[in-house]
């Protein structure tokens, strides 16, 4: 019982203090349902969902962790087109295209991981602006809950009166708006962070294309390997043939060496066509093509390449994945240091809102617009703070030592891939002129001797051998400068 004329006035304060408290609660628990795994610093949810947490590794390496075996793309469509025989002839560049289709899962993987990171970017960005929520609260008592007022009369006697301050059924509306101050400088280290995570997908991206252009120019040279092998050992074969004819005809009848020549004659014909077949079945799933397609090699025309150690010792630092990724990693590392700086502050935010509610009653409008400022210090965290400031320190320096390592890593790759390549060229040019000069022999001297095409087959044979042995050589040396 209260037994002064001031007691409405005491409960109408201490009830608005608690209609206050619930409303700044009620905001805090809209908002802190929003779907992010990071807690925010700032009361009242002025910093809803804030990634503080972060991760310093490469988030674009699903495709790094995938089996180089489980790269052989399947394609369901092509747009290579037979030719009337039924034959499919395949130059190396339509073939590579036809593999680097749109339905390559590993591109479609790529593209996704960019638009991801892209996505999280914009997401980390949007905090840069206030934070609008909202929230209702419904609640009805079985009792009154207002309080009695004790009046005493004139005469000495009292009387109790009933005042009504909070009501039976109560509804309440809010809307606030949360604008962060101080964490904006830390939002800005947050983009830092999901922008080199975009970069670094954005340079791994490319890699899955040419790693099937690869993949298939292997396929196509081994193919064509195949093919000479089997040829030349079908040479061969006629060539026995056109022995034990000739002998026959002349009177000597057939013999154990006979049989055995041909025999050893048929046996090494086996082992190129099958090897043939198993080249031509993988090259038609890669292309999308019906097993079984014929398939008719078109070889290449030389490779020209011309490039400079310095030249691709400068573009390998300046654009390699490797490279790409260990600077932005610093990046990252850089951005951690400055945000763990940044706890030794206040966190400041500004806010505003409006509130309409049926709630208390007299001393409380229904209907009211409110402003004003959040800020929290953490004052003692028994040395939390500075142990994460010297982990973030020894993180950006080993990210910045990392970065020096990976470049001289690529710059020493780079080298070796430039003497693997001058090595391979050469062997390739001189492949090459040989088999030139069988051609000349073969035209001028006997052009239909089994034993000239033989051996021109396999000279083409090694010839090929060379050539693809160089071109994987400058595909190493493309993949390190970086360019695709």
């Amino acid at each position: 019982m209260i037994h002064h004329n001031y007691s409405g006035c005491r409960s109408a304060a201490l009830f608005m203090g608690i209609f206050v408290a619930c409303l700044g609660a009620s905001a805090q628990d809209a908002v802190n349902t929003a779907p992010q795994a990071i807690p925010s610093p700032i009361p009242f949810a002025a910093l809803p969902g804030a990634p503080y947490k972060f991760d310093l590794g490469v988030k674009a390496d699903t495709l790094e962790n995938l089996n180089s075996s489980d790269q052989g793309i399947v394609r369901t469509t092509t747009a290579l087109k037979p030719g009337p025989d039924g034959v499919f002839r395949l130059t190396l560049n339509d073939a590579q295209q036809a593999a680097a289709g749109a339905s390559n899962p590993l591109v479609r993987l790529g593209e996704l991981q960019v638009e991801a990171a892209k996505q999280h970017r914009l997401g980390v960005e949007a905090q840069y602006f206030p934070n609008l929520s909202s929230s209702y609260l419904g609640i009805h008592f079985n009792k009154h809950p207002g309080d009695v007022l004790t009046v005493q009369g004139p005469l000495g006697n009292e009387r109790q009166l009933p005042v009504n301050i909070i009501n039976k059924d109560e509804n309440t509306v809010n809307l606030l708006a949360v604008q962060p101050l101080t964490p904006l400088i830390a939002i800005h280290q947050l983009v830092k962070i999901a922008r080199a995570d975009e970069n670094i997908a954005r340079a791994k991206a490319g890699m899955p294309v040419a790693e099937t252009a690869v993949k298939v120019e292997k396929n196509f040279f081994e193919l064509l390997v195949a093919q000479r092998e089997l040829a030349s050992a079908q040479a061969d074969a006629r060539k026995i043939q056109a022995k034990w004819l000739t002998a026959s005809s002349s009177g000597v009848s057939a013999s154990a060496e006979q049989e055995k020549d041909m025999v050893s004659a048929e046996k090494a014909i086996i082992d190129p066509a099958s090897k043939v077949k198993e080249l031509t079945a993988s090259l038609d799933e890669m292309l999308g093509l019906p097993e079984g397609t014929r398939l008719e090699l078109v070889p290449p025309a030389p490779l020209v390449e011309d490039i400079s150690l310095k030249e691709a010792a400068d573009k390998a630092i300046a654009a390699n994945a490797e490279v790409i990724a260990a600077e932005q990693t610093a990046i990252k590392a850089h951005a951690a240091a400055t945000i763990s700086k940044m706890e030794y502050g206040p966190v400041v935010a500004a806010l505003g809102g409006y509130t309409n509610q049926t709630s208390i009653n007299v001393v409380f409008p229904r209907a009211a617009a409110y402003i004003g400022v959040t800020a929290s210090w953490t004052i003692f965290d028994f040395g939390k703070r500075e142990h994460d400031v010297q982990e973030s320190r020894a993180n950006a320096e080993a990210a910045d030592l990392g970065v020096q390592l990976t470049k001289a890593k690529v710059a020493a790759g780079v080298k070796s891939s430039s003497l693997e390549l001058d090595r391979s060229r050469q062997l390739y040019q001189l492949a090459r002129r040989m088999v030139s000069a069988s051609q000349f022999v073969e035209t001028s001297y006997k052009p239909d001797d089994p034993e000239v095409a033989s051996a021109r087959a396999k000279m083409e044979a090694d010839m090929f051998r060379a050539e693809l042995e160089y071109r994987q050589a400058y595909a190493k040396l493309k993949a390190l400068v970086g360019t695709q």
